[in-house]
């Protein structure tokens, strides 16, 4: 059986922020705000994960009324999703993933970002697509005032 999940997120920027996207701290004026780190991509592909396993979102198994998420790592979030999915015996066959962000550039944080996922997934960081792209200056994105992930999964169980 296979299956197919699409997780999307977006975040505000605050200059009161580090800027984690993937695990990976990118060196940068402003990071996203939210009730965790606001790892705007790793909350996109646990989205992805948790609705290829029609197991609902991310917000109903870490809401951000709970304290206990205040800051945390999201990290730690995506190990959570990865055993959720596994005791129900799904394995993730690959993961494909956009962000868009004005800036800065990070194209030189891929390979540390697939890297850091697939850490965390306990997969080959080959099975993991990263794509940056801009907004080309359009919308809130295109003036600096947030960043947006998409995350497309397939999952397969015997």
């Amino acid at each position: 059986m296979l299956r197919i999940g699409f997780g999307f997120d977006t975040h505000r920027l605050s200059n009161e922020r580090k800027l984690i996207i993937g695990g990976v701290h990118i060196p940068h004026t402003s990071g996203c705000d939210g009730h965790s780190d606001a790892d705007v991509l790793i909350h996109a592909v646990c989205d992805a994960l948790l609705g290829a396993a029609n197991m609902r979102d991310i917000g109903y198994h870490f809401p951000d009324t709970d304290p206990q998420y205040k800051n945390i790592d999201s990290g730690l979030l995506l190990q959570k999703v990865y055993c959720l999915i596994s005791n129900e015996q799904w394995k993730i066959e690959n993961i494909d993933s956009t962000i868009v962000i004005q800036q800065p550039k990070l194209s030189p944080y891929i390979e540390q970002i697939q890297d850091s996922l697939a850490r965390l997934l306990h997969i080959e960081s080959n099975c993991i697509s990263i794509k940056a792209k801009t907004s080309e200056r359009i919308g809130f994105i295109g003036r600096e005032e947030g960043v947006s992930a998409y995350s497309v999964v397939l999952l397969s169980k015997s």
